[in-house]
């Protein structure tokens, strides 16, 4: 078994990049394919709510087998055969079904790496292998993705947008034969035998942590925010005359600030404000960014405005993480995971992804408006949460 960090490190960038190539473009590829506004939302939607039961129903799985790396590889070669369908499938029937079958099977793959990232990374604190932080890692995948997305974007304007699905599906694949060699995470005892009961006493148990609850409240609104821009920014970007290479460099500018934040900026904060304190600062640029994207499609005051990004994702993430690392047990630690990352924020994301198709639909750019609401209404919860969370033991 090779260390921990390179092993990481390496499924990390590839699962990621892949990501980096496909997601910003997908919309475009759909609209490429006959679809209509409200007919991506809905595609769009579709396949983040099947995300909201595949996750954490595939989470708990793998918790309840101990068998985490293997369902994390299979669900990335599956999700990488999935997609070709992009490619092949014509009509909105088609490619909903297409999108609803990766998109389950991409579901369980972030939840399953941050759990076993988070689990070692707490494991090399006490001096079980080369120490190092989550942090690193989810620096490592950001900037795959920023060189996924780059590289797509040249590539698209050349050779089209369904060349995409070809690069992503190759990374997904090698970044899943990669995840068999991670470190697993260590059993755990009096595990039920009745997956069902199980998943109910489960889920309870974790629902009854109120830094947990609230963290899911909060999370759902500022992580939902960012639904429109996932969907339509590109769309609207084209509409304005901006090129693919643009929009790639935007995008990857976006993300470039995750890196810094996970990597330097992110951890200092935290420290420093507390989970709620920096989850409120995460609101704060919410507001900022999405107020300015609702006013201009100006590729150099959106270069302005991309880099809060790594405060509305990364920093909350960061946030996010250390409050589920203290607070949840370590035996449903991929569930915990999973309802984070699909149940809650993927069923936020869902239905703002699909009121985004309405409110693109209708009233263009300045439904921006609304995901700056939503991170206002959420700024009042994060005292709350600083509260809640700085009073708890690690578990």
């Amino acid at each position: 078994m090779p260390p921990a960090l390179p092993t990481f490190l390496a499924v990390y960038s590839l699962l990621y990049a892949a990501f980096g190539v496909q997601s910003p473009f997908l919309p475009e590829l759909l609209r490429e394919k006959g679809l209509r506004a409200e007919e991506i939302g809905i595609v769009l939607a579709a396949s983040t709510s099947i995300r909201v039961f595949a996750g954490p129903a595939v989470g708990h799985v793998a918790d309840r087998l101990r068998r985490h790396t293997f369902i994390l590889c299979a669900c990335a070669l599956v999700a990488a055969v999935a997609g070709l369908g992009y490619v092949i499938i014509q009509g909105f029937a088609g490619l909903l079904l297409v999108a609803l079958v990766q998109a389950a099977m991409l579901a369980p793959i972030v939840p399953l790496s941050d759990a076993l990232a988070t689990t070692a990374a707490r494991r090399s604190e006490s001096g079980a292998g080369m120490r190092f932080e989550y942090g690193w890692l989810r620096a490592t995948g950001s900037a795959a993705f920023v060189v996924g997305t780059m590289l797509s974007g040249w590539a698209a304007s050349g050779n089209g947008l369904a060349s995409i699905v070809w690069f992503s599906g190759t990374l997904l694949g090698i970044g899943g034969a990669a995840a068999l060699l991670l470190p697993k995470i260590p059993a755990a005892p009096s595990l039920s035998n009745n997956l069902a009961r199980s998943i109910t006493r489960d889920w309870a148990s974790l629902l009854e942590i109120p830094a947990f609850r609230l963290l899911l409240i909060i999370a759902a609104l500022v992580e939902g925010s960012h639904a429109l821009h996932d969907s339509f920014s590109v769309i609207r970007w084209r509409a304005a005359g901006v090129g693919l290479p643009v929009i790639s460099a935007l995008w990857s500018e976006s993300v470039l600030s995750e890196v810094l934040v996970f990597l330097l900026i992110g951890p200092r904060l935290v420290r420093m404000l507390g989970p709620g304190g920096a989850i409120a600062l995460a609101a704060v640029a919410g507001i900022i960014r999405w107020t300015v994207a609702a006013f201009t499609t100006s590729p150099i005051l959106l270069a302005f405005g991309q880099p809060l990004h790594g405060f509305t994702f990364a920093l909350l993430h960061l946030a996010a993480m250390q409050v589920i690392v203290r607070v949840v047990p370590l035996r449903l630690a991929a569930t915990a995971q999973a309802i984070y990352g699909t149940l809650c924020i993927g069923l936020a994301t869902a239905l703002l992804t699909l009121l985004s198709g309405l409110l693109y639909g209708r009233i263009g750019g300045t439904a921006f408006l609304v995901m700056a609401a939503l991170c206002l209404l959420a700024l009042p919860m994060c005292a709350r949460l600083q509260l809640s969370s700085g009073s708890l033991p690690r578990c």
